[in-house]
């Protein structure tokens, strides 16, 4: 049923439709025996449909394992591995010549001058050049010495405030040598964020680059009164004599240069212990200013080590493409699961990941092409709008190809969810779609919010791949559940990772048991050596989130809720924060609503609100401006972007569109919302109002959207 809803609608006569089938029919029975036999997709299905984890006792609320740790859990990737800096003089010894980071050269960059009069920066790239393990373990340890001579003491904070790149690896990787304490921070923080994250850490080091330097660091430098050193990774920056007295900046060649001279006979290293603390990462935040999550090196090692064992045939021959934030735990624990495996890590970003993105010059080669990874995370913001982009161009193809191709993805569809494969569609109608990620991809890892259960038909039919969608949080070191490879359901998050356990504990007020037939729901716990030491000067908060049993196991309190299937697997079907109860008494879930409406091509992004002093749901809506535009000519409504979003004549139009598929998604009649307001600015990490990973910030949106709140509520506003 769920496959049906998420087919494409065609507009073919029925009776070549019905010839079609025909045609279609008889392909699928001659093809299907010797597929069976030659693909081995006989043991995949068999696997689809094996139970994945089980409780470990029978009372209700017992906490499920992955069948492949029941007896004990998982926390050690290698023998006597028990820290970062023995994992990567593991695999330095192991792959030594091996490359291991790849960074593009820049060939030309100039600006482009757009008809709007916006000057967009655009490069054109060349190929990749790589460091190999030995290279990248000689940079590091010179690094780490290099820091020593400016005073670095081990146990002590130094702070990392920088892009996505080979230097911020190697920064890292030096650290875990000397056992300092690395804390990161997002580059998109703002200001206030990033001064208290410095000061709370009382750090006198920070490690960035120089644009960062020039336009996020230079204005906050003297409210961290405890600075003293500035390392910029790219050279040194030309403007640099207006810094306060007392803070030096080094380039990072330099910081080396030191490393590789001192004299460290007499010196003995201090290594670090499983325990110690290996990062401090302040998340994003959701909710308030953002907390320190202080992550030991057994903690990574136990989360990397649970992560690694669902990718399969993970090795040498495998290429990561690195381009969302180091300072997320995800692309944190994804890149330091293929360091320790060998695989090559090649440094991106998202305005230069594809042909088409924003600062690639038309007509040259983006990231994935040049790179043909075969792995690749990413966060559900960006496959949603690979999503829509591939939908809009379909939509503009002539009559003939566009039922071409939806008679393609409708008949994948359904061989997939009977756990087949299409290699003819794969390679005829598929293969363009496929080259946007550079046509190697074997499998998407996704995490950091929900993903659509449209939006990963999506990748797995048009890229080929299965999607392994993950859920974790920084507080658990990223590790939790991953879906496994030949699992291709959807909407659920798979099966509890060998590293760790994970129970649902009864919550009341939302009326969710763990006890609950069908499937036991409630608040899902996390347990094991992944869960984080707490919150960095933060007691109370450490308190409230994380306990520990009477076998001094640490488990972590995640306000997610969730239920567990027969198999094994978890779905997030609710979030403590995202329940509000009406005038009336009946509990809305916010996030419930947004999913059922994010995917309309209409909407870019939506956030829905309720307050307990009304009987109704209101929303801010990110219309996507192509469609918003057509549908105000439709209608006969002429004027600006901005004139077209504060029409309540269009407000309304939107409304009727939000209402139908809010209907179509089976969503109570007090679930929909009744007014909302259309933003003419799109909501990015910049504007304070989503997290790096694209999740809404409720709280700041409620205060920016303050005045509209009351509008719709009725109240005066003066």
């Amino acid at each position: 049923a769920q496959a049906t809803k998420m087919k494409l609608k065609h507009d073919i006569n029925p009776v070549l439709l019905q010839f079609i089938n025909f045609i279609i029919l008889v392909y699928s029975l001659v093809t299907y025996i010797p597929w069976y036999i030659l693909s081995g997709s006989k043991q995949a299905i068999a696997k689809a449909k094996q139970v994945k984890a089980r409780p470990v006792n029978n009372k209700p609320g017992g906490a499920y394992r992955s069948v492949n740790s029941l007896h004990c859990l998982a926390s050690v990737l290698y023998p006597g591995c028990d820290t970062l800096d023995k994992v990567f003089k593991y695999a330095k010894t192991k792959f030594k010549d091996k490359k291991l980071l790849g960074t593009r050269e820049i060939l030309k960059e100039e600006d482009e001058i757009q008809p709007s009069g916006k000057v967009f920066k655009k490069v054109i790239l060349g190929k990749y050049t790589w460091l190999s393990y030995e290279d990248v373990y000689i940079k590091a340890v010179n690094f780490g010495n290099g820091l020593a001579v400016l005073g670095q003491q081990p146990k002590t904070n130094i702070a990392i405030f920088c892009e996505t790149r080979a230097e911020w690896m190697i920064a890292a990787q030096a650290c875990f040598m000397c056992n300092y304490q690395l804390v990161t921070l997002y580059a998109t923080l703002g200001g206030p964020a990033i001064v208290h994250g410095l000061n709370e850490t009382e750090v006198t080091t920070i490690i960035t680059s120089k644009e960062l330097m020039q336009t996020k660091l230079k204005e906050i430098v003297s409210q961290v009164p405890l600075l003293r050193h500035i390392i910029t990774v790219d050279g040194k920056p030309t403007t640099w004599s207006e810094f306060p007295k007392g803070v030096i900046v080094h380039t990072m060649a330099s910081v080396q240069a030191m490393g590789a001279k001192a004299d460290i006979g007499n010196r003995q290293p201090s290594r670090p212990v499983p325990s110690d603390i290996a990062v401090i990462m302040y998340t994003s935040g959701s909710t308030g200013i953002p907390k320190g999550v202080m992550i030991s090196h057994c903690n990574i090692i136990a989360g990397i080590t649970g992560m690694a064992e669902r990718i399969p045939n993970l090795g040498e021959k495998d290429i990561y493409i690195g381009y969302l934030p180091l300072a997320h735990v995800l692309e944190l624990s994804a890149e330091l699961v293929c360091l320790s495996h060998g695989c090559r890590i090649g440094y991106s970003s998202p305005q230069t990941l594809a042909d088409q993105s924003s600062k690639i010059k038309k007509g040259s080669k983006g990231d994935v092409t040049t790179l043909k990874p075969t792995l690749m995370a990413a966060v559900p913001e960006i496959m949603d709008r690979i999503y829509k982009n591939v939908m809009n161009k379909v939509n503009e193809m002539t009559r003939f190809q566009r039922n071409l191709f939806i008679l393609a993805y409708n008949y994948k569809m359904e061989q997939i969810s009977k756990g087949y494969t299409t290699p003819l569609c794969d390679s005829l109608i598929f293969r363009k779609v496929r080259m946007l990620l550079g046509g190697k991809i074997r499998i998407l890892l996704c995490g950091g919010a929900p993903l659509s259960a449209a939006t990963q038909r999506f990748m797995n039919i048009c890229f080929c791949c299965p999607v392994g969608q993950g859920y974790g949080l920084t507080e658990s070191a990223g590790a939790g559940t991953i879906t496994e490879v030949w699992d291709y359901t959807t909407g659920r998050v798979g099966a509890p990772l060998v590293c760790c356990e994970i129970k649902l504990m009864n919550w009341e007020e939302g009326g969710y048991y763990n006890t609950d037939k069908p499937y036991p729901r409630g608040e899902i716990v996390i347990g094991g050596q992944n869960v984080t030491v707490g919150y960095y000067k933060n007691e109370a908060r450490t308190k409230k989130d994380f306990t520990i049993d009477e076998n001094g196991q640490r488990w972590l309190h995640t306000g997610d809720i969730g239920e567990f299937h027969h198999d094994g697997c978890l779905k997030i079907i609710d979030r403590k924060k995202d329940l509000v109860k009406l005038q009336a008494g009946e509990y809305v879930s916010l996030g419930k609503v947004e999913a059922a409406l994010k995917n309309l091509p209409l909407v870019d992004n939506i956030c829905a609100y309720a307050s307990s002093f009304h009987s109704y749901v209101i929303g801010f809506v990110v219309p996507n401006q192509k469609e918003l535009a057509e549908l105000a000519r439709k209608k006969g409504f002429k004027g600006t972007w901005e004139e077209i979003c504060n029409s309540p004549e269009m407000e309304k139009e939107v409304l009727k569109v939000l209402a139908e598929a809010a209907m179509a998604a089976n969503l109570e009649k007090f679930e929909i919302p009744v007014k909302i307001r259309l933003s003419p600015d799109p909501w990015t990490p910049e504007t304070g109002l989503v997290t790096d990973a694209f999740k809404l910030k409720r709280k700041e949106l409620t205060a920016y959207y303050q005045m509209d709140i009351d509008r719709m509520y009725g109240k005066n506003v003066k």
